[in-house]
């Protein structure tokens, strides 16, 4: 298993949530992603989904559950690239 930590991230998912919200068809946008989010319980807004996904935010590990659910992936997934 490879885990990708660059010194100046915040997060090791950032990559992977673009990953996801583009990969499926019609693609999910960022503010798609927080309304999924929000309905699931989760309060992270737009601006906070970009930050995650240019790797200037933190990320709670309660917040990596709602984003693999929100994205349907797995948590394992999200942090390591691997099913």
């Amino acid at each position: 298993m490879k885990i990708y930590w660059h010194n100046d991230s915040k997060n090791i998912i950032g990559k992977r949530v673009k990953e996801a919200r583009l990969r499926v068809n019609p693609i999910i946008t960022q503010q798609d992603l927080s309304a999924r989010l929000e309905i699931l319980g989760y309060n992270i807004d737009r601006v906070s989904v970009t930050k995650i996904e240019a790797g200037n935010r933190f990320v709670a590990d309660y917040e990596v559950v709602g984003l693999a659910k929100a994205l349907n992936v797995s948590v394992k997934w999200l942090l390591t690239g691997e099913e």
